[in-house]
């Protein structure tokens, strides 16, 4: 039959070599140069939607080789981005307002001991270099606000609450695929949790049109 296909996944006659099958770890690496990329500038967000879908569904090397033709290597940038993403960071402050906004890179945890001041992490152009945050809290009192954007989820189920509540007001558009999850642990007494979108201008509202998504350069 033409188009049997031996063990060795070669077509009889065929002397061209056998597609190289990706593995988990080769389609991770291309996530993790796709992540850096947005948060550069290089790409969009929705080009990194689609590059990311197209990634974890690649099948071989070649596909996932296409995905970062046009972006440098991990190296190339690593020192400037990857090196400052920390395992852990640790907040510990009472009274004053905490802001993470622009381009701050995303731990891999974060914790978060404050008490009496408002905690606001915006994700609208964060770098994310992997695709979960732990943010232990011992909170108390005012608000933690997180500004999201779409493909981040946030999980509160493992919070315990104390005269708190949560409060999520934008639900992720479920057909973009998840770059980056948030587990909420530990406890927030007094005040809120507010999870939501960034907030519309007065002409949006007008023309109800969604806000958009970090400008690329």
């Amino acid at each position: 039959m033409s188009g049997e296909i031996s063990p060795t996944g070669k077509r009889p006659g065929n002397d061209s070599p056998p597609e190289l099958r990706a593995s988990h770890a080769d389609r991770d690496r291309v996530v993790d140069v796709l992540r850096v990329a947005a948060g550069d500038g290089r790409l969009t967000a929705a080009e990194l939607d689609e590059r990311v879908e197209a990634a974890l569904s690649a099948r071989t090397v070649s596909e996932l080789t296409v995905l970062t033709a046009d972006l440098p290597p991990m190296s190339a940038f690593a020192g400037a981005v990857v090196a400052e993403a920390k395992d852990v960071l640790r907040i510990d402050q009472k009274f004053s307002a905490v802001k993470r906004v622009g381009h701050w890179v995303v731990p891999r945890r974060l914790e978060l001991a404050v008490e009496w001041c408002d905690v606001t992490l915006d994700f609208t152009d964060a770098v994310i270099t992997q695709d979960t945050l732990r943010i232990e809290m011992d909170m108390r009192g005012k608000n933690l606000t997180l500004i999201t954007r779409p493909g981040i989820v946030v999980d509160a189920d493992a919070l315990r609450l104390e005269f708190s509540k949560v409060k999520i007001r934008e639900v992720p558009a479920p057909d973009a695929p998840i770059t980056l999850r948030v587990e909420l642990v530990g406890t927030k007494s007094f005040g809120r949790v507010i999870v939501r979108h960034p907030r519309r201008t007065v002409g949006q509202w007008m023309l109800r049109t969604p806000a958009p998504l970090p400008a690329i350069d």
